[in-house]
C-alpha cells in the first residue's frame, strides 16, 4: 500500500530509525538561537512590526483597502468545488483538485507506541487517508518518530499529524516524526485557557500582542517550511485565546481573524502549506464560522484549503447527525477539502460517516451530470442570503377562526415542527396504544395528551373508513389535544374527516380556490419546487396553515429551496415551511446522514419550519418512534427545538483521563430527561474549559481518576473522585435549579389528568 518511492521509504525509515529515546533533547528551546535553516530564512520578517498584517476588520481599513466581501463560495446556483491550491502531505494531498481527504484521531495513548500503531493500522485499512496523533509533550514526541518507523516498517504510510495545544517547543520537535502538525491559534502561544478579560484601549494595544504569537509560530513555520511538512491552523470555538475573546467576543468573526493572524506569520515566511479549520459543537457558528472565513480568503485572494469538522458532536445517530448538518452544509457548497467526523466512539467507527458524507457531496458536483442537470433544471432567482450573520426566517402558526372545534395553534411549533408519517396499520385497534406512544403522547385512562416532544400533526396518505369507530375514535383524540390530521384533499372527498387539514398540491388548490373537502378546517399545500413565480405568489391569496416542501427529482433540492424561500421573503409571505423528506433506507446511520445533509442545510441557512419524515418503498424499517426522535434530532442539532438534555461530548483522544464512552452513557442516563439544558463531556482540560462556554455544566477530565465540573465558564467542584463525578454533577445541577426528577408511569398519568 505504500506510495513513497521504494527508496524515499528506505531513506525516511533509517531517519525515523534514527530518532532514540532521548532524540529530541539536542533541539533548541523555545527562545534560543535559531537554527542555521531559520538563519538561512532571515530575509523574511523576524518581528511582528516587519509583517504586512492583513488590514483591520473592527477599523474599516479591510473594507476600504480591498474593498467589500462578494461571495463565500464558486457558484451560489450550482455546487462547484472552491479552487484551492494544493497542500502536500506526505504521500496525499488536499485541494480542490484532489478528492476529499478522510481522516480521524487515534483514541490511544501515543506513548504506547505498539497500541498505537495497531489502531492506525486498523484505520488505514478501513479507509482513512490520515490519522491525527495527541501530542502532549516530549515523551509523546519521542513516541511518534517509533510510530512512524514502525508504520512504515509494516508497509503502512499512511501520514500522521501530530495534535498540539500549548507546546511551541515540542511542535518543533514533533516536526521531524510526523507529515502534518495541527496547532490551535487559541492556546498554541497564549498558554492554558482563562477567561481573564482583557481591556485594549485601540486596535493598536491589541496588535501589539502579536509579537508573542510571532515568537511562538516562527520556528515552526521555519521547520515546516524547511521539512516540507503540512500545518493545520485549526481554531475551535471552545478554545479562543482570551486576547480574542476580548477583542472580538465569541463569535466566528473571532474565530476567523484568529486563524488569519496566523496564517499572516506563515505567509510572511512565504511557507504557504497549510490548511484552515474553524470547529465548533454548534453546527450553525461552526457554519457561519466556515462561510466567513471562505468569503474572506476569495476577499484576499488567498486559495488555503478548508479541514471540516463539527468538535464534540457525540455519539450514535444525533453525532451522526451534527456533523452531517455542519459537514454536509458546507460540502453542498462546495466548500472542504478534508472531513473529519468526531464521535464518541472508537475512531474506525467514525470511517462510514466520513465517507458517506464525501460521497454524498461528490454525487452534488456539477461535474456529475446529473446533478449538474438537476441544478440547471432550477428557475432563475437571486439568493440574498447574508452569510455574515444567521437570521431565522420563522413562519407563521396557524391561527384560530370561530367555530373552530379544535386548537389548530398547535398543529405546528414556533421553534419547529415534527409531523409524523402514519399508515393504516398503526390505526388498528391493538395497535393504538402504540400509536400514541410512538408520536411521544402521555396517556391517561387511555387518553392522549401532548408532552414536550409529541409530534405536532401527524400527516396520513389513506384514513381509515368512517365504520372503523376505533380509529376514527382514536384521531378525534389526537385532534382534541391539537395534533394535526394532515390528509390529501381527494382521500378527503371520499370520506370526510372531521377537524382535518386539507392537503393539495398547489397547482390544485388555485384550481380549486382553496375550496376544502367536507368536514376539513385548514388547508396545507405542496410545492414541488418546478412552480414559476406567479403560481408560488399565489400562496398569498391561498393563506394555507402550512407548505410540504416535497422538491421534484428533476431538481436540486437545495437550490430549488433557497429560490422557493427567496421568493416567500421578497413578496412577505410567512406561511410556515414544512420540509417533506422521503427515505427508502434501511440504515439508521445513512437515514441520519441523509436528513441532516438534505434537510438540515436549510434549516442552518434559517429556512424551515419543521420536517416531516416519510418512509417510501415496500418496507418501513423504522418504528414511528424512531422516526419522531430523529426528527427532534434533528431541529435540536439545527438550534430550533430543544426537547431533551444536549450533550457536547468530545470524541477521546491520547489526552482522555477517563473511559469516555463509559462516562458519557452514564451521564446520558443519569441526566438525558432534561430539555433546556447542555452538559458538556471533556476527557481533558485541552478544550474543556472553553467548551463550557456552550454548556451549562461540563464534566471535565484534570488529573487520572479526578474530575472538574463546570457551571458555565466557571469551574466549581475541583478534583472530584471519578467515582462520585456522576453523582456530583447531578447535584449541581438540582443547586443550580435546574434539575427535574424523571417521572414515572404513574407521574406522567396524573400530570396528564391535571392538563385536561
Amino acid at each position: 500500500m505504500a506510495r513513497y518511492p521504494p527508496l524515499a521509504l528506505a531513506a525516511i525509515i533509517a531517519s525515523a530509525a534514527s530518532f532514540g529515546s532521548d532524540a529530541f533533547t539536542a533541539r533548541p528551546s523555545f527562545g534560543a538561537p535559531r537554527s542555521s535553516a531559520a538563519l538561512r530564512m532571515s530575509s523574511y520578517p523576524t518581528t511582528a512590526s516587519d509583517i504586512l498584517w492583513t488590514p483591520s476588520i473592527k477599523s474599516g481599513a479591510r473594507d476600504e483597502q480591498i474593498g467589500p466581501i462578494t461571495n463565500y463560495c464558486e457558484d451560489l446556483y450550482s455546487v462547484v468545488r472552491r479552487k484551492t491550491r494544493t497542500v502536500e502531505c506526505g504521500p496525499i494531498k488536499f485541494g480542490s483538485e484532489h478528492p476529499i481527504v478522510r481522516q480521524t484521531m487515534a483514541t490511544t495513548s501515543t506513548a504506547d507506541v505498539e497500541g498505537t500503531i495497531e489502531q492506525v493500522m486498523r484505520c488505514a485499512d478501513k479507509g482513512f487517508d490520515l490519522v491525527r496523533v495527541t501530542v502532549q509533550g516530549k515523551r509523546e514526541a519521542n513516541a511518534c518518530a517509533k510510530i512512524r518507523e514502525g508504520l512504515f516498517q509494516k508497509g503502512y504510510d499512511i501520514p500522521l499529524c501530530a495534535d498540539m495545544h500549548f507546546q511551541p517547543v515540542i511542535a518543533q520537535l514533533v516536526a521531524d516524526a510526523v507529515e502534518k502538525i495541527r496547532i490551535n491559534p487559541g492556546n498554541f502561544a497564549d498558554g492554558r485557557k482563562d477567561f481573564e478579560e482583557k481591556v485594549y484601549e485601540s486596535e493598536d494595544d491589541y496588535a501589539k500582542e502579536r509579537e508573542y504569537l510571532m515568537e511562538a509560530m516562527l520556528p515552526l513555520v521555519e521547520k515546516c517550511k524547511s521539512l516540507n511538512r503540512a500545518m493545520r491552523i485549526g481554531t475551535n470555538h471552545g478554545s479562543l485565546s482570551s486576547r480574542v475573546l476580548s477583542f472580538y467576543g465569541d463569535t466566528p468573526r473571532g474565530m476567523v481573524e484568529s486563524a488569519i493572524e496566523f496564517a499572516d506569520i506563515c505567509r510572511s515566511q512565504d511557507y504557504h502549506n497549510f490548511v484552515f479549520s474553524m470547529k465548533a459543537s454548534n453546527p450553525l457558528v461552526m457554519v457561519q464560522s466556515y462561510r466567513l472565513l471562505a468569503a474572506e480568503q476569495y476577499r484576499l485572494g488567498w486559495d488555503y484549503p478548508l479541514h471540516l469538522g463539527v468538535t464534540e458532536a457525540g455519539e450514535g445517530e444525533d453525532g451522526r447527525m451534527k456533523s452531517a448538518v455542519g459537514i454536509g452544509t458546507l460540502l453542498a457548497d462546495g466548500l472542504g477539502d478534508t472531513v473529519r467526523v468526531s464521535l464518541t466512539e472508537d475512531p474506525e467507527f467514525e470511517y462510514e460517516p466520513c465517507n458517506a458524507l464525501a460521497d454524498m457531496a461528490a454525487s452534488r458536483l456539477a461535474t456529475n451530470p446529473d446533478a449538474a442537470a438537476r441544478q440547471a433544471a432550477v428557475k432563475t432567482y437571486v439568493d440574498t442570503r447574508d452569510i455574515t450573520a444567521f437570521d431565522r426566517r420563522h413562519g407563521a402558526l396557524p391561527e384560530p377562526k370561530e367555530g373552530d372545534k379544535v386548537d389548530v395553534s398547535g398543529f405546528l411549533h414556533k421553534d419547529g415542527a415534527v409531523i409524523s408519517a402514519v399508515t393504516p396499520d398503526m390505526l388498528t385497534k391493538e395497535n393504538i396504544p402504540y400509536l400514541y406512544a410512538g408520536l411521544g403522547c402521555k396517556t391517561a385512562v387511555g387518553m392522549p395528551f401532548k408532552d414536550v416532544a409529541t409530534s405536532d400533526s401527524i400527516f396520513m396518505r389513506e384514513v381509515p373508513p368512517t365504520e372503523d369507530t376505533d380509529a376514527r375514535t382514536a384521531l378525534r383524540r389526537l385532534a382534541e389535544v391539537s395534533v394535526g390530521l394532515i390528509v390529501p384533499a381527494e382521500e378527503l372527498e371520499k370520506d370526510p374527516l372531521p377537524n382535518a387539514v386539507a392537503l393539495m398540491d398547489l397547482e390544485e388548490a388555485i384550481e380549486k380556490e382553496g375550496k376544502l373537502p367536507v368536514g376539513a378546517i385548514r388547508l396545507a399545500v405542496t410545492v414541488h419546487g418546478t412552480e414559476d413565480e406567479d403560481t408560488i405568489l399565489k400562496i398569498k391569496d391561498l393563506a394555507p396553515s402550512m407548505i410540504l416542501l416535497k422538491t421534484d427529482p428533476s431538481v436540486s433540492n437545495l437550490h430549488s429551496s433557497r429560490r422557493l424561500f427567496e421568493i416567500l421573503k421578497k413578496e412577505n409571505i410567512d406561511t410556515a415551511v414544512i420540509h417533506h423528506f422521503t427515505t427508502d433506507t434501511d440504515d439508521s446511520n445513512l437515514l441520519a446522514l441523509e436528513m441532516g445533509t438534505r434537510v438540515g442545510a436549510l434549516l442552518t441557512d434559517g429556512d424551515g419550519d419543521g420536517v416531516l419524515v416519510e418512509q417510501t418503498g415496500s418496507k418501513t424499517p423504522f418504528s414511528l418512534d424512531f422516526i419522531r426522535k430523529t426528527s427532534f434530532s434533528l431541529l435540536q442539532g439545527c438550534r430550533m427545538r430543544n426537547t431533551k438534555t444536549e450533550f457536547v461530548s468530545c470524541p477521546s483522544c491520547g489526552r482522555t483521563l477517563f473511559d469516555l464512552q463509559e462516562t458519557t452513557a452514564k451521564i446520558q442516563e443519569s441526566t438525558g430527561h432534561l430539555p433546556g439544558v447542555t452538559v458538556a463531556v471533556m476527557g481533558c482540560i485541552v478544550n474543556g474549559p472553553g467548551e463550557m462556554a456552550d454548556a451549562d455544566f461540563g464534566y471535565v477530565g484534570t488529573l487520572p481518576g479526578k474530575i472538574d465540573l463546570y457551571y458555565g465558564k466557571e469551574v466549581v467542584r475541583k478534583s472530584v473522585p471519578e467515582a462520585e463525578a456522576v453523582d456530583s454533577l447531578v447535584d449541581l445541577i438540582k443547586e443550580y435549579g435546574m434539575w427535574k426528577d424523571k417521572e414515572t408511569e404513574e407521574e406522567e398519568e396524573e400530570a396528564a389528568v391535571a392538563a385536561a
